[in-house]
C-alpha cells in the first residue's frame, strides 16, 4: 500500500532539519543545487512554500505582477532577513504543516525530497531517501512540464533504476541509481556523473 505522501514529506522535513541544524555560516552560503540559490535560500524557500494556503498564493503571485519568480524571491528575502537561527526556525516551525500551494500532494514531496538533495549534496551530506519517495517524485515529474519541464526533458527515453524496482519510458535507455535518475529529471547535471546509456547524450543536451 502506497504511504501517506504527508507522512513522508514531514519524515523528510525532519531528517532535513536534523542534517542542517549544526551548519556554520559558510556551509551556509554555499551554492546549492537550485540555480541561484544558496543553501540557506533553498530552506528558506521550503518554509515559504510550508506555509503558504493557495488563497496566499494568488494574492501573493498578483502582487508580484503573476510573476512566479518574483513571487519566489520576495519569500525568500523575507525569510533570510534576520539570523541564520530565524531562517532554521521558520523551516522547524513547518515541520507538520499540510498547507501548500496550489497542486497535487506528490508536488510537495517532489518539493521536499529534491529540495533537500539540493542543499545536501553541495555540503557532502549522504541521506538514504525512502524509495517510494524517490519514485513518487521521478513518476510525477516525468509526467509534467509545470515549472521543473521534466516532462520534455525526458521524452523519447526509457529511465531505468539500478538500485529500485522501477523503469519508465519509451526510447533509448538511461539507467543508474534512482536519486540521480530524479536529480537528471528535475534538471539537475549534478545527477548525470552516475548514469550511463545510450539515451545519456539526450537527457544531458536537455539540460
Amino acid at each position: 500500500m502506497s504511504t501517506d505522501p504527508w507522512a513522508l514529506i514531514h519524515a523528510e522535513r525532519r531528517a532535513l532539519l536534523a542534517d542542517v541544524e549544526q551548519l556554520t555560516p559558510e556551509q551556509w552560503r554555499t551554492p546549492s543545487l537550485c540555480a541561484g540559490r544558496s543553501v540557506r535560500d533553498t530552506l528558506a524557500h521550503l518554509a515559504a512554500t510550508a506555509r503558504m494556503t493557495p488563497p496566499g498564493f494568488f494574492v501573493k503571485l498578483a502582487r508580484a505582477g503573476f510573476r512566479f519568480e518574483v513571487m519566489t524571491g520576495r519569500e525568500i528575502a523575507e525569510l533570510t532577513a534576520g539570523t541564520i537561527d530565524q531562517t532554521v526556525d521558520a523551516f522547524a516551525a513547518q515541520l507538520n504543516s499540510t498547507t501548500h500551494p496550489p497542486g497535487p500532494d506528490d508536488s510537495w514531496l517532489g518539493e521536499t525530497v529534491v529540495h533537500g538533495e539540493d542543499i545536501r549534496r553541495p555540503l557532502g551530506i549522504v541521506h538514504a531517501y525512502p524509495e517510494e519517495a524517490l519514485t513518487r517524485c521521478a513518476d510525477f515529474y516525468r509526467r509534467s512540464n509545470l515549472l521543473i519541464g521534466g516532462k520534455r526533458r525526458v521524452e523519447g527515453l526509457t529511465l531505468r533504476a539500478t538500485d529500485a524496482r522501477w523503469w519508465a519510458g519509451e526510447g533509448p535507455e538511461v539507467s543508474g541509481p534512482m536519486l540521480e535518475l530524479l536529480l537528471a529529471v528535475t534538471g539537475r547535471p549534478a545527477g548525470l556523473a552516475e548514469l550511463s546509456g545510450e539515451g545519456l547524450p539526450t537527457l544531458a543536451a536537455r539540460m
